[in-house]
């Protein structure tokens, strides 16, 4: 039969015709890969690109902004070393990446600070992706941000919530002035502290009067320092051999960082896991009886889960690593979104007079705002999906590192590049938005924004931008996990505190200055202003005790 098989004619010309065919296609593809350009960029020298550039123009994406805005591009190359860097301000180019071909974009680039803070790629967001990547995400997919999850955790996000008006209601009262960048992300650190810890102090307190102590302030400060040099163009991130000499002084700032935040999660963790392992991991002695160990937070639930064989599913350095990162996912967004938002608002009465009345319209005065608000504080989302947009903290999200060449709008994009996309560029966009510079909720309240008009009323407004025309929650693959968690933290601190207080520039101050930071996009300056309680005290009162 093979006989007959292999001397028909028919066959052997179906063969050849199905070889032929495969070349063709072959063929083919690689020329549609040939003629794609690579998306305009500046001239690199040769081996370095343009990491002269680089160094020179600081911050570097003011720089690649700039010389998008120059050219007229919505997506570019620049080559670091032989690294291509393409960022992109187009949501369409943007959904591209992140959704028609997420499966090529699904890995991250190494870098210094990325390896250093996750422990040597043992966590979910800075992982390349692979085993490790997927082992963690589905941790937290499962045990972290589940529904049930967040619902077990809603009393010590309220704990949170209270302290936050009560620090407030504290320092009105005693000073009239607030510094409402310390307020915002002590409030958000509190939170992932409380979450992750279950505690607010790093010590015992005598006196609580809500504010935090020095320890806080550092933990908080080294926390935002990691977001500002995590993936901060580092020249060894693109020069490899460079590493270890540290010429841009970066290496040196991510090892202190890390230092300081290991300084007060390590005997915390160290000592937990320790509990948990006695034992096996089931019982702890109290008096001389076994009494089985319950989760009491986040930590517990990293610590306590098992594999197959009932051993722990965590290593000790996978935990530290995952803490700290979960950490840095909830703590920078909300503050930065909310101080921008209050400034913006203080300047224009108008519109934080109708995020008040909207905020006693639904809740009243007699009560403090609370989770089940939410999805009926329409006009106050709008005003924090505003400063989204408006006012990113970081203009770039972490890179999306390209497993493989492809073509994305046209253009050629190598394996091995990095795409960042721009937050600013994306929310800045003139061809997307309406007079992008001005801060106008009311944007995202008209049919075309988040909420269309459906017989009549709004729909709920939300903090998500699937279409990426700016970026809240990253989409994809690679996108948050923690939409819930990051939504409620971001209403909850602005609904409170346009609740719960008056706000007013000082005296001094003719109008809120609006400049950027130079390092990063947060205010130059952080916003104190002056605050007066506008609810009854006793509403302030109670809260003190836990």
């Amino acid at each position: 039969m093979a006989l007959v098989i292999a001397a028909s004619p028919p066959f052997i010309i179906f063969l050849l015709f199905f070889v032929a065919k495969l070349m063709h296609l072959r063929i083919i593809n690689n020329q549609h890969l040939i003629k794609a350009r690579l998306p305009p960029g500046p001239v690199p020298w040769p081996i370095i690109g343009c990491i002269p550039e680089m160094l020179r123009r600081k911050p570097t994406f003011r720089w690649i902004l700039g010389w998008m805005k120059e050219m007229d591009t919505e997506i570019a190359c620049f080559h670091f070393g032989n690294v291509p860097v393409i960022p992109v301000t187009c949501p369409a180019i943007a959904q591209e990446f992140l959704k028609k071909q997420d499966a090529a974009f699904a890995s991250r680039p190494q870098s210094v600070a990325a390896g250093t803070f996750s422990g040597g790629y043992k966590t979910t967001i800075l992982s390349p992706y692979g085993e490790t990547w997927k082992k963690m995400r589905k941790v937290l997919n499962s045990e972290v941000v589940s529904p049930a999850r967040h619902q077990w955790l809603h009393d010590k996000r309220i704990m949170e919530a209270d302290n936050l008006i009560r620090y407030i209601y504290n320092q009105s009262k005693n000073f009239g002035r607030v510094n409402l960048r310390t307020a915002c992300r002590q409030y958000t650190g509190n939170v992932m502290r409380r979450l992750m810890f279950n505690q607010r102090y790093f010590v015992e307190k005598i006196i609580d009067d809500g504010a935090p102590t020095f320890r806080e302030e550092e933990h908080v400060e080294a926390l935002f320092e990691t977001l500002r040099y995590l993936y901060g163009f580092c020249i060894s991130d693109y020069l490899p051999y460079l590493a270890g000499l540290d010429l841009d002084g970066h290496e040196k700032i991510i090892k202190e960082v890390h230092e300081t935040i290991l300084k007060y999660h390590e005997p915390i963790i160290r000592e937990r896991i320790q509990k948990w392992r006695e034992d096996d991991g089931r019982n702890f002695r109290v008096e001389n009886e076994l009494e089985k160990i319950e989760p009491q937070d986040l930590l517990d639930v990293l610590i306590s889960l098992k594999d197959s064989r009932e051993k722990p599913l965590l290593t000790q350095e996978e935990i530290i690593a995952q803490t700290w990162e979960i950490m840095i996912a909830g703590i920078d967004n909300p503050a930065n979104a909310v101080e921008w938002a209050m400034a913006e608002m203080i300047n224009n009465p108008e519109i934080l007079n109708k995020a008040e009345e909207e905020v006693d319209k639904v809740v009243g005065i007699e009560r403090v705002v609370q989770e089940q608000d939410i999805p009926n504080l329409n006009y106050v989302k709008a005003c924090a999906r505003e400063s989204f947009r408006l006012h990113p903290l970081h203009s770039f999200n972490p890179p999306h590192l390209s497993l493989s060449e492809t073509v994305v709008a046209g253009y050629r994009i190598p394996k091995g590049s990095h795409i960042i996309l721009s937050r600013r560029g994306l929310g800045r966009n003139p061809k997307v938005w309406d007079k992008p510079l001005e801060f106008r909720p009311e944007r995202h309240l008209l049919s075309g924004g988040n909420a269309n008009r459906c017989n009549g009323f709004p729909e709920e407004v939300l903090l998500t931008e699937p279409k990426l025309r700016f970026i809240s929650f990253s989409t994809g693959r690679r996108g948050c996990i923690g939409i819930t968690l990051g939504t409620v933290m971001t209403v909850m601190l602005l609904a409170r505190i346009v609740q719960g207080f008056l706000w007013m520039k000082p005296p001094e101050l003719s109008k809120i200055c609006l400049e950027e930071s130079d390092g990063d996009l947060s205010l130059a300056n952080p916003l104190v202003v002056c605050a007066k309680p506008r609810l009854p005290s006793h509403l302030y009162i109670p809260i003190i005790k836990e």
